[in-house]
């Protein structure tokens, strides 16, 4: 079978990472956290369902505190930081795996350490997915431009739901009901008049006729 061209952003389990990035106590007054945490716990579990490695980093945790509870990441080890990229603290992850070609990133602050995650991992070759609905900033302003600037730099914008149906790929998978579960609701992430440095189609809230 031939390979995805990587243009295309396609993204498959055995060559997909997930960042989950400093979802930590400090950050619980950032807008939509309790939102953003629970999209990106939705997507750990997807991810341990499809046999997808996860990575954790915590963001100088002695001032910020750890990882909140409800991401439900106890069993993975965070690796600590003081650079607002990960890629530094998860280099020898990223090395391990020579298969990796996706990584799909979650977190805060959306134009601080995903941004310049994004841009370092892009650097590597390696396919940047930015799940929209698991990304989030003290302001939405700085949000809409640094989700305009990855996509400017080659990241693909992706919502939770949309990357957990190319996961899975087909109805037929014997996961496929345990993986989709009931729908994310819509989160209000996006400006009622699409006044946003990009444009989207409008979102109704249902991927498929019926459910």
């Amino acid at each position: 079978m031939a390979a995805a061209r990587p243009a295309l952003g396609r993204v498959l389990p055995g060559s997909s990472i997930l960042f989950l990035c400093d979802m930590q106590e400090k950050f619980r007054h950032v807008v939509y956290f309790r939102q953003i945490v629970s999209v990106a716990a939705r997507m750990l579990k997807v991810a341990r369902l499809l046999n997808v490695p996860a990575v954790l980093t915590e963001q100088y945790p002695q001032g910020l505190g750890p990882t909140v509870p409800e991401l439900g990441a106890q069993d993975l080890q965070p690796h600590t930081k003081t650079c607002l990229s990960m890629v530094p603290a998860v280099q020898q992850e990223l090395d391990a795996r020579p298969q990796l070609r996706s990584v799909l990133l979650c977190g805060l602050e959306t134009q601080a350490c995903i941004l310049q995650t994004a841009l370092d991992l892009l650097d590597r070759g390696l396919q940047v997915h930015v799940v929209v609905d698991a990304c989030s900033s003290r302001s939405q302003v700085d949000r809409l431009v640094a989700l305009s600037r990855m996509r400017q730099s080659g990241a693909f914008l992706s919502t939770s739901e949309g990357l957990i149906l190319q996961l899975v790929g087909d109805a037929a998978h014997p996961q496929f009901k345990e993986v989709l579960g009931p729908l994310t609701p819509d989160l209000p992430l996006l400006p009622r008049k699409q006044q946003m440095p990009f444009q989207l189609p409008r979102y109704s809230g249902r991927i498929h006729p019926g459910i």
